[in-house]
């Protein structure tokens, strides 16, 4: 592998984390490594040196000749011969001699050693990677090197390179770290950042990474429905009386089923000697088995947890007599969170607990929000050896939107280690190469899953100095605003956030607007900084174009100030040429960014005519929501935006009449909120041969006391009406948790679907 340094700029104020590089006069404990660029010491490696070894005297090699010029030699120790000035990689026999109260053999999993020992430095550390690592750190903290990104770096210029005495040993207390980034996947940068997971393909000679044979929700992997349920339905879950694979997992009381299981996951490692680890997990989705003997078990564990650890400690005994040194794992996720009764992992179990409901903006050591997830991860760091941790880091509804929660990472983390968690993967934005400050939180997370224990802030203002220049203080007062608008607003950050309008309001967005001007103008004549402050405002620029019309009557009732683009169409088109410049690929989980961007430019297309009820108004009075602008579920599926010349602008959501969910939705912005109540109105027909009953329905609802506070029921026309209609829902205060929806009424074949035009909103006025 090749090492890259692409302009990597930094502020000169290189941060050390524990040790201080000296730069004064001489000291008799203090080692010159070079001078003037010259150097009287040797790299040396053991006799018979590991790959590892070898890369690690290489990647040393590489930096300090980067650094001061000289290019230390590499030779075997047996070359080495009376050599009085030793740079030791690897467990060396001279350390026998020069350092005898140190054994490798006790350093823990990953641990590294840095000392110096007379004339002499160690850098060694455990069998697996410790003296890569060891390297890495080095070149860190001690001689000041920064990677960045995988392709951005900053390398100090020393022609005299004096350093301190030392004596350092870290054992890190997660020996699984994995941070789920698109550039944490390079293998040189993952191996720099000393993560290890399953997803960072490390080559063997810069220490591999932690396998899995299976990743995780493998049940149906493991036993496709397409082959064993037709002769083997008593081996998926009973749900409602029946036996089903659709949206289901196993039957893990039947021991046919598990012995199958087992045979085929045995065969998969076979063909995976590499693997550490195997999942054996339910899959992505609820629908566990009812059966009787199912639910008996649930009930006397007290948990779905104990039947689902019943099962894999079995699978996991017969795992161990054929592949004694992997680890079984499996989820403690959604319904399997809680921890049972009864029922303990196996010694070669891996229990993975996962987040994914917790609120991120909150701690979850102390959040109110996250209350119910400490208990969940105290029960279980009671009861299983090998903890590890599935957090969530990004917004997997949008990534490009900011999401803040910086500010919880290092005690999250800290969190987990401290309830005996060893293995931890961060999930981020992995397919999308611009989201909220992913290279910092990329780094970041890597540099705290190493040693949870560094001040992040400290961190993340040296990120911010070393990769944006004069940028950074303008964009660590945007993040301030960011977090602290969140944190005032009490919002329950999930992983999942369709937009920002919870928490953001105009006044903050402003605010961030103005630091990021103020940003762009620090670094305009640096054009590789400018690229990366411009690539970082993309959220921000997302938020103004999601939220632009609400934003506006916010700004137009208020009286207030709007830094939003002037231009929205021409924002919208600048947005989307740089998201393709800079590669996002997806704009969300399982969402490309070419699908979005038709619907990002449907936001901005002309006006229809106003509702005739609204014509002889004042802009400020009414406000109209036309069909793209209508939030959608289960987009494509339960509802869609299509051309119809009926329409006012020519489009309408259509809902097809065979389900009648809510999928149709406005919910209430800040903008609704200010001052008098407000007149609801629906526009929409239907199309369908049914002659009477329900034809649709719609409403408001009051999602955080959980009532409806109005509802209606349209009824078919018995002429045959299918033309647009306008629907009164009531004049109503918006102020709380309020959305109105509209939904069609299942009945295929009598009511083809439901199309909505438009909703509208007549303030009202005093009497």
């Amino acid at each position: 592998m090749k090492s890259s340094y692409a302009t990597g700029i930094c502020s000169g104020a290189v941060l050390m984390l524990w040790i201080t590089v000296a730069t004064a006069a001489d000291d008799d404990k203090s080692l010159v490594l070079v001078k003037q660029g010259q150097s009287e010491y040797v790299i040396c490696l053991p006799d018979d040196p590991t790959p590892v070894q070898r890369t690690a005297a290489a990647e040393l090699q590489e930096h300090l000749a980067l650094v001061t010029g000289a290019t230390l030699p590499i030779r075997r120790e047996n070359q080495s011969g009376d050599q009085q000035k030793l740079i030791i990689v690897g467990n060396a026999a001279r350390l026998k001699q020069i350092a005898p109260d140190l054994n490798l053999q006790q350093i823990g999993y990953d641990g590294i050693v840095i000392r110096t020992c007379g004339p002499h430095l160690v850098l060694a550390g455990h069998a697996t990677r410790g003296d890569l690592y060891a390297v890495y750190t080095f070149l860190e903290d001690v001689v000041g090197c920064r990677w960045w990104t995988s392709t951005e770096s900053y390398i100090p210029k020393r022609p005299t390179l004096r350093i301190e005495p030392l004596d350092r040993v870290h054992e890190p207390r997660l020996h699984s770290r994995a941070a789920f980034y698109r550039d944490a996947f390079d293998p040189l940068f993952a191996a720099r950042r000393k993560l290890n997971g399953h997803h960072h393909r490390i080559p063997a000679e810069y220490g591999g990474n932690r396998s899995f044979c299976g990743f995780v929700h493998t049940f149906y992997p493991l036993l496709p429905p397409e082959k064993y349920f037709d002769q083997h339905p008593e081996w998926y879950s009973e749900i409602d009386g029946r036996r089903t694979h659709h949206l289901a997992q196993l039957c893990l009381t039947n021991e046919a089923m598990r012995r199958e299981l087992t045979a085929n996951a045995i065969a998969r490692l076979r063909k995976q000697p590499g693997a550490r680890f195997v999942s054996i997990s339910q899959n992505d989705w609820y629908g566990r088995c009812e059966c009787e003997n199912c639910r008996r078990v649930e009930q006397a564990e007290e948990s779905p947890a104990g039947l689902l650890l019943r099962f894999v400690n079995a699978v996991a005994e017969r795992i161990e007599q054929e592949f004694p040194d992997v680890l079984v794992e499996t989820l403690a996720y959604q319904y399997t969170r809680q921890p049972p009764k009864h029922a303990r992992p196996r010694h070669n179990v891996v229990i993975r607990l996962c987040s994914i409901e917790c609120s991120f903006a909150q701690p979850l050591a102390d959040g109110p929000q996250n209350e119910a997830f400490r208990h969940d991860i105290r029960g279980w760091s009671k009861i299983a050896d090998r903890l590890f941790v599935w957090d969530y880091v990004t917004n997997f509804s949008s990534y490009i939107l900011p999401h803040p929660n910086l500010r919880v990472l290092g005690p999250n983390i800290r969190f987990f280690v401290d309830h005996r968690v060893v293995g931890l993967f961060e999930q981020g934005d992995a397919h999308s190469s611009v989201g909220d400050f992913v290279r910092l939180r990329a780094w970041l997370i890597a540099q705290l899953m190493w040693d949870p224990e560094q001040d992040e802030d400290r961190l993340i203002r040296e990120f911010l100095e070393g990769y944006y220049g004069p940028a950074a203080p303008h964009l660590m007062e945007y993040l301030q605003i960011i977090h602290d608008t969140a944190e005032r607003s009490d919002v329950y950050l999930r992983c999942f956030m369709e937009d920002t309008s919870a928490w953001l309001t105009l006044k903050d967005l402003n605010a961030a607007t103005a630091c990021f001007e103020r940003a762009a103008a620090a670094v305009a004549d640096t054009p590789k900084l400018a690229e990366r402050v411009r690539r970082e405002r993309l959220p921000l620029d997302h938020v103004w174009l999601n939220r632009y019309d609400a934003l506006q009557r916010i700004a137009r009732i208020g009286r207030l100030p709007f830094a939003g683009p002037e231009d929205p169409v021409a924002a919208c088109e600048e947005f989307i040429r740089l998201a393709n410049e800079f590669d996002v690929r997806q704009h969300r989980e399982h969402g490309t960014f070419q699908d979005y961007e038709a619907n990002l430019r449907s936001r901005f297309r002309p006006p229809g005519p106003p509702p005739e009820l609204c014509r002889d108004l004042d802009s400020d009075q009414w406000f109209d929501v036309p069909a793209h602008q209508i939030h959608l579920a289960r987009p494509g599926e339960w509802a869609s935006v299509v051309q119809d010349p009926q329409a006012a602008d020519g489009y309408a959501v259509r809902m097809p009449g065979d389900h009648r969910e809510w999928a149709a939705q406005v919910r209430f912005s800040e903008d609704l909120r200010i001052g008098n109540p407000w007149h609801c109105y629906v526009v929409a027909r239907y199309e369908g041969s049914a002659e009477n009953g329900v034809a649709m329905t719609m409403g408001i609802y009051d999602s955080r006391d959980g009532q409806s506070i109005a509802h209606r029921r349209v009824d078919v026309d018995p002429t045959g009406s299918d033309r647009y209609q306008v629907f009164d829902l009531g004049v109503h205060d918006l102020r709380g948790k309020l959305y109105l929806w509209v939904a069609p009424p299942e009945r295929p074949g009598q009511i083809d679907s439901v199309m909505i035009d438009r909703i509208f909103f007549i303030r009202q006025t005093e009497p």
